[in-house]
């Protein structure tokens, strides 16, 4: 298969979702964990004179939960046109605007991680997608 030709979508359904559910779907639960194209803003309201309308809404490929409302991770996924560390920008802009620890980037061959926690050591680093940290390690290196 040639992922070069393939589709952001396709990367996301191929190679990240599986990443994170695990091989034996004991990893990521994909019902409560998993919320993939969330949108948190509805869009700016611009105003031109009498008319209004709404800018584009922000959203995120993924949003990981710990628990129902407590998130720990923004993904954001590119087709494999693009290195795996194109989509950190804005997977650290959501981070902060949401305000969740932890921010990746992906294209489908491996994650860029970003720690937004991290005070000491390497606060970036690249992953194989089949190392991706389950809910309970990423819960313990945020509550350290």
């Amino acid at each position: 298969m040639n992922k070069k030709a393939l589709t952001e979508a396709d990367i996301r359904t191929k190679f990240i979702t599986p990443a994170l559910v695990g091989p034996h779907g004991d990893r990521w639960n994909v019902m409560t964990q998993i919320r993939e194209e969330a949108c948190f803003t509805k869009g700016r309201v611009i105003v031109r004179g009498k008319t209004v309308k709404r800018g584009e809404a922000k959203k995120a490929d993924y949003l990981l939960f710990y628990k129902p409302n407590l998130p720990l991770a923004v993904i954001e996924a590119k087709d494999n046109n693009h290195s795996v560390g194109d989509g950190m920008q804005q997977a650290l802009e959501y981070a902060e605007i949401l305000d969740v620890p932890f921010a990746y980037s992906s294209n489908g061959d491996a994650f860029l991680e970003h720690d937004r926690t991290a005070t000491t050591g390497p606060v970036t680093r690249e992953i194989p997608l089949d190392q991706f940290p389950t809910p309970q390690e990423l819960w313990s290196r945020y509550c350290r």
